[in-house]
């Protein structure tokens, strides 16, 4: 053979390999890149990726990450879960979504810390056949292959509401702050515009409004100690978009040492439940994470069996379940939050809240 038929022979060869592979990738039950991903084959031994945007919010690590993971269990008790958390990095992220690709994960849960920027993990993903469940924050600018979360926009006109209702009853006058999530989260840009919707037509003025960086409770802290030192009493109350905004609203009025007003708050943390139980709080809402968690559990194995779940909505072009949360106040915590068994008495009923917990009959 000369070396013109060597050239010819070889490069035949590695066209013949070069189709085997593509052949290989493109067997999955979609394509990459236009949300048609999916995993397909054998789901024994195999890898998913659940990849969770802060620890600002106590949420993931204490009740989103051991709930999936039980489910995930249950479901395929081979599989592993490659749990990482980004503690506010939109670039650690992306790493640890790299790094989940790497590993042969055959699907992704993320919760994304930059809405925008994750799409970028969208497109990579699906590029390797490998489906997307954007959990609890949307991906708006490229459509993840399935969405499920609380309806985040019912979220903030459902808080806003309760409170807008309460200070209506008290026939209180002045005006609220607004005190939103991150900005550069999808899922706080809904809550901000459901809490609009129940804050301009209440007949409350509007005084001013924030948007958190990374959700950060002493960020929000800062910012309403300012508005307490140029607003004063014309505060009535404070739509915060979750309970850690929430918490360091309330630090806020306390430091200053003047009357905490009502404050909202979101996520139904223990702390935000003994904050209400005490009085410093108004509201919160109960959105089961085990709800959410199953249900990404049980939405990524079918992906990763090659299946495509329906959505029962649709979201930013995206198969989405929403599922509609409860508000809990301290004339309903006892039963939405403890006869119900989301939370626990002895985890709440501590020291100075004791009395509290009595008094609401909680046990």
């Amino acid at each position: 053979m000369n070396r013109a038929q060597t050239r010819t022979y070889a490069f035949a060869a590695m066209a013949v390999l070069a189709g085997s592979v593509l052949a290989a990738c493109g067997s999955g039950s979609g394509s990459g890149g236009d949300g048609n991903t999916g995993g397909g084959g054998s789901t024994e031994n195999a890898k998913v990726a659940f990849l969770m945007p802060d620890l600002a919010s106590t949420r993931y690590e204490l009740q989103d990450k051991p709930l999936f993971e039980a489910k995930m269990k249950q479901l395929c008790p081979s599989c592993e879960v490659i749990y990482q958390n980004a503690d506010s990095d939109a670039a650690k992220q992306q790493q640890q979504a790299n790094s989940a690709l790497a590993q042969g994960v055959k699907a992704i849960v993320i919760d994304p810390v930059d809405s925008a920027a994750a799409a970028t993990i969208v497109k990579t993903a699906q590029s390797q056949q490998v489906p997307v469940i954007a959990y609890d924050r949307p991906i708006p600018a490229t459509p993840a292959d399935h969405y499920i979360s609380f309806d985040n926009e019912k979220i903030g006109a459902m808080i806003a509401q309760s409170l807008v209702d309460h200070l209506k009853k008290e026939n209180a006058e002045g005006g609220i702050l607004q005190v939103n999530g991150s900005p550069t989260d999808a899922a706080a840009g809904l809550i901000k515009k459901g809490i609009h919707s129940a804050v301009d037509p209440s007949g409350f003025k509007l005084l001013a409004e924030y948007d958190t960086p990374d959700w950060q409770p002493e960020k929000a802290q800062t910012w309403v100690s300012g508005q307490i030192t140029q607003f004063k009493d014309q505060i009535v109350g404070v739509v915060a978009a979750n309970d850690g905004t929430g918490g360091g609203s309330i630090a806020a009025f306390k430091a200053a040492g003047t009357k905490v007003p009502p404050i909202t708050g979101n996520d139904a943390e223990i702390a935000a439940a003994q904050r209400i139980v005490s009085g410093d709080q108004y509201n919160t809402i109960s959105k089961p994470i085990k709800i959410v968690a199953e249900a990404a559990a049980d939405t990524a194995y079918q992906f990763m069996q090659g299946k495509k779940p329906a959505g029962k909505d649709t979201l930013y072009n995206t198969p989405s379940q929403l599922f509609v949360p409860t508000v809990v106040t301290k004339e309903n915590i006892k039963e939405v939050l403890f006869d119900s068994q989301i939370m626990k008495a002895a985890d709440v009923c501590t020291g100075e809240y004791a009395k509290g917990c009595t008094e609401l009959g909680i046990k």
